[in-house]
Parts: structure tokens; C-alpha cells; sequence
């Protein structure tokens, strides 16, 4: 489905795209990206998120780089300047930052092939994390009325697909769906009397490495100890 949604954006048309994780969401951005003439202004959520997809395309000797809130005005500024020489081929920011005047003052100068909205669920209220600023996205289309955009996400239902499609200013768009169903997992539940019975069970009849999750640090050394004793097999414990 990759394809389809990268020949979508370099059609030069708005596009939703849902899909897994681990689907590949950012080559459908990251293509298109590099081909299209101009900066990509990719909005994304959350720090972590920016830095490793900007440390991703530097290992590939593509110009990126994220404005975040750990840079001063002058650092900010100075990699503002820098896009508007064309410096850089991907530009991450906060939604928040949409709403800077210095930002929207730069942001007029830049020319833009393309606008990939990250986590794009986060515009609706309707998601399980709604970022107010994400509906300050639509008020950059006045500026870049002929630059598409494209919105990923790897969970929306059906309401919040129509809320990005309206929040967003789509126009002449194509939704891409990709199942989340995976033929190698499967999801079992059990009402037992004995947790501790059943979860012997799993561990000696189940093949494969296994998780199993408790409620604190307590419980799982109890339970770590507990399985140490009573089969033969490595136990980790870790701490998240």
C-alpha cells in the first residue's frame, strides 16, 4: 500500500493514511519528500518521535532537522534561516510551534513541497490524544494553498478519520486503510480461578519466549521467583 499512498502525494493530492505499526508509515512521507521540490514540514507530537526519525535520515545523508523546546530563540532561529536557503530537505516541528509568530513569519519565506502530519489522531477530540494545536495546522493552507499534505496514523476509527479529513482542510482527497489484523498473533482471554495455575500452564505447554505483566515491583519478583523455582527456563526481569 506504500506505493499508492506515495503516488497519491506526489499527484499532488491530500491523503489519510492508516496503517499498523511497523507498517512504514514514514517512508510514505519520506519519499515523496525527497522528491518533491522544496522542504518537507513534517508536524509530529512528541520529541522523542522527531529525534529518532531526524537521526534515521542523517545515517542516510538526508539534510534533517527538529525544532523542539530544548533550543533557544537563537538556535531557532538560525535553523529557520537556514531552510529558507534550502538547507534542509526535512523540517520537524511541535504542533505548538504553529503558533509562533517568529515560526509563521519564517514559515511565509520557505518553499514547501509537502506537509506530513504525524499522529494524526491527535487532531481529534475523538482520539485517545487530542493536541489542541493540531487545528492550528489547517490555518498554514492559506500560505501553501497548492502544497499537499498527507496524515498518518496507526489507529483512527472511522469518526476520527472524518475529523482529521475536516480539521485538516482536505480537499480532493484519498483515504488508505490498511488492516490491523496479524495472522501471526492471536489474542486470547481466560477466566480462571488460579492466574498462577494457568499461567504455569502457558509457560510449559506454549512455545516461544513470554511476557507476563504485573501490577508492581512486588508482585513481579514474587511471580519471577515463583517461575524460577518451578521450571527450567531464564527469567528476566525488567522494570518499565
Amino acid at each position: 500500500m506504500q506505493e499508492k499512498i506515495i503516488q497519491q502525494v506526489l499527484a499532488g493530492k491530500d491523503t489519510l493514511a492508516i496503517l499498523p505499526t511497523g507498517a512504514g508509515k514514514s517512508i510514505c512521507y519520506q519519499v515523496p519528500g525527497l522528491l518533491l521540490s522544496g522542504t518537507c514540514l513534517v508536524i509530529s507530537p512528541l520529541i522523542a518521535l522527531m529525534k529518532d526519525q531526524v537521526l534515521g535520515l542523517q545515517k542516510r545523508g538526508i539534510a534533517a532537522v527538529a525544532v523542539y523546546s530544548g533550543l533557544n530563540q537563537e538556535e531557532v532561529e538560525e535553523i529557520y534561516h537556514e531552510v529558507s536557503k534550502e538547507r534542509y530537505r526535512f523540517l520537524f516541528v511541535s504542533p505548538e510551534r504553529l503558533q509562533s509568530h517568529i515560526f509563521l513569519e519564517y514559515f511565509q519565506q520557505w518553499k514547501i513541497g509537502l506537509v506530513a502530519v504525524d499522529e494524526a489522531h491527535c487532531i481529534s477530540q475523538w482520539g485517545y490524544d487530542f493536541r489542541p494545536p493540531y487545528l492550528e495546522i489547517a490555518t498554514i493552507r492559506g500560505f501553501i494553498p497548492q502544497v499537499p499534505i498527507i496524515a498518518l496514523s496507526a489507529s483512527a476509527t472511522p469518526l476520527v478519520q472524518k475529523d482529521i479529513i475536516e480539521k485538516l482542510a482536505f480537499t480532493n482527497h484519498q483515504t488508505f486503510f490498511s488492516t490491523f489484523k496479524r495472522e501471526t498473533i492471536s489474542i486470547s482471554a481466560f477466566k480462571v480461578e488460579s492466574k498462577l495455575v494457568k499461567l504455569l500452564d502457558i509457560v510449559q505447554k506454549v512455545p516461544g519466549s513470554k511476557i507476563v505483566y504485573c501490577k508492581n515491583r512486588k508482585r513481579t519478583k514474587e511471580i519471577a521467583e515463583m517461575l524460577s523455582s518451578m521450571v527450567l527456563l531464564p527469567i528476566i526481569i525488567t522494570r518499565d
